[in-house]
């Protein structure tokens, strides 16, 4: 099954590619979301389109009853996980990494996304703020 769909995964990235280009578009500009960034010499296959928006929570939720499925991959940042409690960090230890994982937020994201689908994510987004 795997091998079967790896004959489709260049065009499944490039269609993310391209939805990503178009959230870029849409979520310019607007005033408290901060869009991801490919660093320059890289190529990106936006698996996931990760944007960080202050009362995240408060966002998700307005997005959730929109009916728009946005989520949280990263909730915790890697030295709160409990697998690696052994390390002694605490919270306050990376206080960047503990804000960026309050604020990230998952928008919609897969290869057929539609370009309405994308304005509709964008629109709920903006009134969520």
């Amino acid at each position: 099954m795997l091998s079967a769909k790896l004959k489709r995964l260049e065009a499944w990235n490039q269609a993310r590619r391209q939805a990503a280009a178009r959230y870029d578009q849409l979520l310019a500009g607007v005033s408290g979301v901060e869009l991801p960034k490919t660093l320059p010499g890289n190529e990106h296959v936006w698996h996931l389109y990760v944007v960080r928006v202050q009362n995240r929570d408060e966002v998700l939720a307005k997005l959730n009853a929109e009916g728009i499925g946005a989520g949280i991959h990263y909730p915790v940042p890697l030295h709160l996980h409990g697998a690696l409690s052994d390390l002694g960090y605490r919270e306050g230890d990376f206080p960047e990494a503990e804000r960026a994982a309050a604020e990230i937020l998952s928008l919609p994201m897969y290869p057929h996304i539609t370009e309405a689908q994308q304005q509709r994510v964008a629109e709920v987004l903006r009134r969520s703020l």
